[in-house]
């Protein structure tokens, strides 16, 4: 199911850069390990910092994600929107990709 929400860019690297995309896939496996925050508050910091740095295009990934570890819409929508001081209003790009998936049966 989550496979419908990788950008077609990162596809494309998977696809045409195995060994790339392994070695991409072990290092951020490892550093996921490596931290001390829950799954559900990880996953919701990342969010936030793909928003702050305007990288739309894995937002359903990981707001699935989240959600699946048990984030609500409104602790996305806060994670996204801590990064209106630093980051200004382009983080609010990110919210209707990042709410869809709780507006979806």
């Amino acid at each position: 199911m989550k496979n419908n929400l990788v950008s077609n860019a990162f596809m494309t690297f998977m696809e045409e850069a195995p060994k790339q995309a392994e070695a991409w896939g072990k290092l951020a496996m490892d550093l996921n390990q490596a931290n001390s925050l829950d799954n559900k508050t990880a996953t919701l910091v990342y969010i936030g910092i793909m928003a702050a740095k305007n990288i739309l295009s894995g937002i359903p990934f990981h707001v699935l994600s989240a959600k699946e570890a048990g984030a609500t819409r409104d602790e996305v929508t806060s994670a996204i929107l801590m990064g209106l001081p630093l980051a200004g209003s382009k983080v609010t790009q990110a919210l209707p990709l990042a709410l869809q998936p709780f507006d979806e049966n």
